[in-house]
């Protein structure tokens, strides 16, 4: 029999500090935004990828009001699966928005896994990228769930010192890029030729905002943290707040730094590894060096912050019944289960699919959850939290449009992901259907 301490998560109230709250954001966030969603982007909306930047931000700020309204009056450990209990009941919409929002954390953490080896090969003269990416990133992943088994302190420490230091150091490789190329550009540097071409069609733009939006959407790791967060009611807002907007400013210097020393189709040829391969004809090989330094430490950090996040929202849904869970013979509690869970998970997908697909699947389960959200908020808690509705929907015709533009693109590019992505949520729905049919005769029966 296991012990009642095994039942229950183990987070401390007031353990994060609004500085240390902002690193854990800003560390996912920066981690992913930069290092390779630059190139996928560039890839789908050529030129105007800096740009795709600013309107995913603004997707993000409407999106942002509901989080920021919730966690201000239901600051929670569970973040967001907290919320969708507040505005679905104990219901089988709330699971499976809620594991949604799961699985697209556990997939954001594989894209920065990834990143970490891609980044790490440029070092080393290894050859075989097929082989070594995913190796070094399931090393990543194993060392993070070995951070993360010791204690918020040293978490916190570990997220804060990576998150400022890669903050200082992406904006000093983009000021540094700004300032050696020949001119600031939108079109790259080859010159007038690609800055003739027509503009991208608009459905690559849109898809494009889309994947940006996976750049910012570490702020929900704000909310997952809720409960340990200091003054929660003031501080989990204000945090969501700070962390967006350090990521606005980071993420257009460094998208006018690299279109201004590279060219469209050398950016898209280098897409896993954009910014080292920006840093080369901008400052030469010791800015390689450094550049490829800052993603292995800015991916590394995203890593051990999202993990410390997403395994504490997955152990508040274990405590609230709403997703199945078994101790497969582990010690300790539900809270370092659901840590090996996700980092199992995570390693899964970073040795099986490969950077497009992890992202656009990621995406995909997350603004499917988003919308749920807002919705959320403009039938049922607008009035308890004090928020207004047109934002709301504002936010989710926003999130539609870019949903809806993303998966065309992909079906014309990958429709394979799109197949995935449908599986996965169909099992998941099948899998909460009979789980809460199961804990529902339970309950009758007791």
């Amino acid at each position: 029999m296991q012990s009642s301490d095994n039942q229950t998560t183990d987070y401390k109230e007031g353990s994060l500090s609004l500085i240390g709250t902002v690193a854990l954001g800003t560390g996912v966030m920066i981690g992913a935004g930069i290092f390779s969603l630059t190139g996928q982007m560039a890839e789908m909306t050529g030129r105007w990828f800096p740009l795709a930047f600013l309107s995913a931000a603004l997707v993000v700020a409407f999106s942002a009001y509901s989080y920021i309204k919730i966690s201000n009056a239901y600051p929670s450990a569970g973040g967001i699966g907290m919320y969708l209990k507040k505005a679905y009941g104990k219901s089988i919409t709330t699971a499976f928005h809620a594991l949604l929002m799961y699985f697209s954390m556990v997939i954001a953490q594989s894209f920065l896994a990834r990143t970490f080896g891609a980044y790490t090969l440029q070092m080393f003269d290894l050859g075989q990228p097929e082989r070594w990416v995913p190796l070094l990133g399931v090393g990543l992943l194993i060392m993070a769930l070995l951070v993360n088994l010791a204690n918020n302190s040293l978490i916190q420490g570990v997220a804060s010192v990576l998150g400022y230091a890669k903050i200082a150091g992406v904006v000093v490789f983009a000021l540094t890029g700004l300032w050696v190329a020949d001119s600031l550009s939108l079109f790259g540097s080859a010159g007038q030729a690609e800055a003739s071409q027509a503009p991208s069609a608009i459905s690559g733009f849109i898809a494009a905002t889309a994947l940006g939006i996976l750049a910012f959407k570490g702020f929900t790791t704000i909310t997952n943290s809720g409960a340990e967060v200091k003054d929660p009611h003031r501080n989990v807002g204000r945090a969501i707040v700070i962390a967006i907007a350090i990521c606005v400013v980071v993420y257009l210097l460094v998208g006018f730094a690299v279109a201004s020393n590279l060219s469209i189709s050398e950016i898209v040829e280098k897409k896993d590894y954009a910014l080292a391969a920006a840093a080369r004809p901008a400052l030469g090989e010791y800015a390689v060096w450094f550049t490829v330094v800052l993603a292995v430490a800015a991916t590394a950090g995203g890593v051990i912050a999202s993990v410390f996040a997403v395994s504490r929202m997955l152990a508040m849904l274990t405590e609230m019944k709403l997703v199945p869970h078994s101790h497969f013979a582990m010690p300790g509690s539900v809270q370092k289960h659901t840590l090996v869970y996700t980092i199992v998970l995570g390693i899964l997908l970073t040795a099986f699919f490969d950077l497009s697909r992890i992202a656009a699947l990621g995406i995909i389960l997350y603004l499917i959850m988003d919308i749920a959200i807002h919705y959320g908020v403009v039938r049922h808690l607008h009035e308890q939290i004090g928020a207004r509705r047109s934002i709301a929907l504002i936010a989710i015709a926003l999130d539609a449009l870019v949903l809806l533009g993303f998966v065309y693109v992909k079906l014309q590019t990958d429709p394979l992901v799109l197949w995935v992505a449908g599986g996965l949520m169909a099992l998941i729905w099948l899998v909460e259907m009979v789980f809460l049919h199961r804990v529902a005769q339970q309950a009758e029966n007791q």
